[in-house]
């Protein structure tokens, strides 16, 4: 007879974890993993990565939810490798070969393509991908053999490295703006080489100012004891590094938590980090017209209070 299912006790968990993504997880198995060993009531990642993808994916818990958005558009570096010569079904090993073409690449032939694909580009977004049309991911399309028209996207390859591995495999390193398919680059790169290509590894290295060195594993967070768990969170604020940054007195603090824009000597700026004094803590979102502070996202008093008990807490494990 089986024993009884333990049920896990939720509670408040506030901060970001960033997580080396294994292979063959999607991002959102990972997430739910994260989350029951954290025991958190709430959780979020900051953007997918694919099943066959690793690497940097940033998971956000409690009030550090409310800022995912702004990693989702963030700068990503990845690196990949790609098979000359072979085109699949999805621009990956999990796909049918659909075509095979011989391979005669030299390094001029990759210099003159880093420069084709570097700047801003266009892409036609992949059909398995999980963009949706008509509230369906293409990618459910695609396995039921239904090609659907896409538009194509703008996007940037503000850094792009080729180096040639073998005969038939070259390394990609891009660094490249939100919403760029990588999968889709590696096979038009394969084009203009004219041969064709599909990715057979990828890893994503850095998204914003995260990177792998600060990524924990999945079975090193097993590992640990659940003090040093919650010891691996880096604050919400840690998503608004890049923010200009504001200070309010206690007074101003509590009415800009209230929703009521402040007024002060402060210069323009499109995005904010703002802070108070008393206590001392990360309150939210902002930017600033006119000289006025007008309220973004906001923290709201108790989950304050709650991140502050969680800092002392943690302060306090030997």
């Amino acid at each position: 007879m089986n024993a009884p299912r333990t049920r896990v006790q939720r509670r408040p968990v506030h901060g970001v974890l960033l997580l080396d993504k294994p292979l063959g997880l999607s991002s959102n198995q990972a997430l739910q993993k994260a989350k029951w060993l954290l025991r958190a009531e709430k959780a979020g990642h900051t953007g997918t990565l694919d099943p066959l993808a690793t690497g940097v994916l940033p998971l956000c818990f409690g009030a550090a939810t409310k800022f995912s958005q702004l990693h989702l558009d963030a700068d990503k570096t990845y690196e990949a490798t790609a098979r000359l010569g072979i085109k699949t079904s999805t621009g990956d090993a999990e796909g049918e070969v659909i075509a095979e073409r011989p391979v005669h690449v030299t390094a001029e032939d990759l210099a003159r393509v880093e420069v084709q694909f570097t700047g801003p580009i266009r892409q036609v977004p992949p059909m398995h991908s999980a963009l949706k049309k008509d509230g369906k991911a293409l990618y459910e399309y695609a396995r039921e053999g239904i090609e659907i028209e896409r538009a194509p996207r703008d996007v940037i390859i503000h850094k792009l490295a080729l180096t040639q591995l073998d005969g038939s495999r070259i390394r990609i390193v891009a660094c490249v703006s939100k919403g760029t398919y990588i999968r889709t680059l590696g096979e038009d790169i394969g084009e203009a080489l004219g041969c064709g290509a599909h990715l057979t590894s990828l890893r994503r290295t850095a998204t914003g100012g995260f990177g792998e060195t600060e990524c924990v594993t999945i079975e090193a967070l097993e590992a640990m004891a659940e003090e040093e768990r919650l010891a691996r969170l880096l604050p919400a604020e840690a998503l608004v590094e890049g923010h200009s940054r504001v200070t309010l007195a206690a007074e101003d603090a509590a009415r800009f938590l209230s929703g009521l824009r402040r007024r002060g000597g402060w210069a323009d700026a499109e995005a904010v980090a703002v802070f108070g004094t008393d206590p001392q803590a990360f309150l939210g979102t902002a930017h600033v017209s006119a000289g006025e502070l007008i309220p973004g996202r906001l923290l709201n008093p108790i989950e304050i209070q709650q991140i502050l008990l969680n800092a002392q807490q943690t302060e306090a494990t030997p």
